[in-house]
């Protein structure tokens, strides 16, 4: 990709158009009740556009589209080949208007619109491809049984999806859901987070412009209580997904269990340890890996590694180095590639997140960051920031922050190290830094983690499945494993007469 100056993206967003409404049959829509919601470009206060406030009646009109598109097999029936196709060209679109998703995903939630462009909409383009190129290489199974009985175990799609998606990554978190269940055979029903639903209306367009069926996807703007609770309950649903917080992933599966009794496939909050062993082979290469794991994106990524256990010998060398790499992250306009950091989704998050800071500082040192910033006549940007000497029972050491705060915990001994990193509700991932490999094989073993990296932090890859244990949820996104959530399985017997 070519690169583009501070310039070049102000002028894109002086002309880009905003899409503002659901997106229902194939075909722009506003909500029945006519009511919208004002999406706020966190990074400057000012309004983007009035965006259409979708509630229960908007949702039965996108599941009754997605369930007539499914029951006349206007896609699940195509040939293969064709399908590929249509993937292949879904993700060409991406590609072709990654400036354009991009910069609807930096206006909406405040990232660095870099990131968005040099990482989110490639990643999510390449599982378009991925799902895509999967689907005539997935077969059932045949089973001889005794007396010249036969059997056949095939994957079959389970129908209407609802998917519920969070604003820290908005083209990517779609993408995660949207790609393996199209490429399954489904119909989808997509919320986008109320913070940042922009590109989640783009990408329907895009669809539609890749030939995918009118009714194959639908997005229905909204807020959790309104849209998302509507999905949760409705009872021509048959799964649902979602990625956000364990709280309310709690609410989906109540809702499920009060209608029909729909799958609910849960990815929720995390609060991942990063374990730094004194024998280390290069202990800035560990600060520099553990600072950007926790600053990028502002730090508001489930899968962040914010508590790093630094064992005793070398934590005070590890602090400085953190110290001094901290000041190449300092928050800018998310439009500026040179800005260490964007914006926080929304003032009320940046207070939640700052009184973190504020409640830590009772307890621990803060010795990097820890100042809001107000910048643009905004004040939703903190410092990056670090917290030392936290102790591992503490709100910091145990809660999801979901911002740009790193804390510090020492520890004395292997054991000591994988008691506290295991200590937390949570089960998403997990790091950490040797250069014994029998310790790195030992200590991942014991890590109640879905990912556990070794001498890299938070790595994932198309190819590999992401979730986590415990609170932390259940449902396994990318990789081939992500389809089981949208198929199931059917026997078929055959009797020979």
């Amino acid at each position: 990709m070519s690169q583009k100056s501070h310039q070049d993206w102000q002028d894109l967003a002086e002309t880009l158009p905003i899409p503002h409404y659901a997106f229902i049959d194939g075909q722009q829509a506003n909500a029945d009740s006519g009511a919208t919601f004002t999406s706020i470009n966190p990074a400057t206060g000012k309004a983007l556009a009035d965006v259409a406030s979708c509630d229960a009646d908007d949702v039965n009109r996108a599941a009754a589209a997605a369930r007539t598109a499914f029951g006349d097999r206007r896609w699940a029936g195509q040939p293969l080949a064709a399908r590929k196709r249509i993937m292949q060209n879904i993700a060409e679109g991406l590609r072709k208007n990654a400036a354009e998703l991009a910069l609807l995903d930096s206006l909406d939630m405040g990232k660095r619109v870099v990131d968005a462009y040099e990482l989110d909409v490639p990643f999510s383009a390449s599982l378009f491809d991925f799902y895509g190129e999967s689907l005539d290489k997935l077969n059932g199974e045949a089973v001889t049984m005794d007396d010249g009985v036969h059997a056949t175990i095939t994957k079959e799609p389970l129908g209407v999806v609802g998917a519920v998606v969070p604003w820290n990554y908005p083209v990517d978190m779609a993408a995660w859901k949207l790609a393996p269940a199209i490429a399954a055979g489904n119909s989808v029903v997509l919320k986008p987070a109320e913070h940042s639903p922009l590109s989640a209306i783009r990408l329907a367009e895009i669809f539609a412009e890749a030939g995918l069926p009118d009714g194959v996807v639908n997005v229905v703007p909204g807020f959790g209580e309104t849209a998302g609770q509507a999905i949760g309950r409705h009872m021509d649903i048959d799964t649902l997904v979602f990625t956000g917080s364990t709280g309310v992933g709690k609410m989906f599966q109540r809702y499920a269990g009060e209608s029909n009794m729909k799958q609910v496939w849960l990815e929720c909050g995390g609060k991942s340890a990063n374990l730094i062993f004194a024998d280390v082979e290069d202990l800035q290469k560990a600060a520099e890996s553990a600072a950007f794991d926790v600053f990028f994106n502002q730090g508001e990524v489930c899968s962040s590694h914010s508590r790093v256990l630094v064992q005793r010998d070398v934590h005070q060398e590890f602090v400085a180095h953190l110290r001094a790499i901290a000041e190449r992250y300092q928050p800018g306009d998310p439009l500026d590639p040179a800005s260490g950091m964007g914006a926080m989704v929304t003032a009320e998050h940046t207070d939640m997140v700052e009184g973190f800071i504020s409640r830590a500082r009772q307890e621990a040192d803060v010795v990097a960051g820890g100042r809001r910033v107000t910048l643009g006549g905004s004040d939703c940007y903190l410092e990056p920031t670090v917290v030392d000497n936290v102790h591992p029972e503490s709100e910091l050491g145990q809660n999801e922050v979901f911002g740009p705060v790193l804390a510090v915990i020492p520890f004395d001994t292997e054991e000591e190290a994988i008691r506290m990193a295991n200590s937390t509700q949570f089960g998403l991932a997990a790091s950490l830094w040797t250069s014994n490999i029998s310790r790195a094989h030992r200590v991942a073993r014991q890590l109640v983690a879905g990912t556990v990296s070794i001498n890299t932090t938070d790595a994932f890859g198309a190819q590999t499945p992401f979730g986590g244990f415990k609170s932390s949820g259940y449902g396994r996104d990318l990789s081939l494993h992500a389809l089981d959530k949208y198929q199931g399985l059917k026997t078929t017997w055959l009797a020979y007469q």
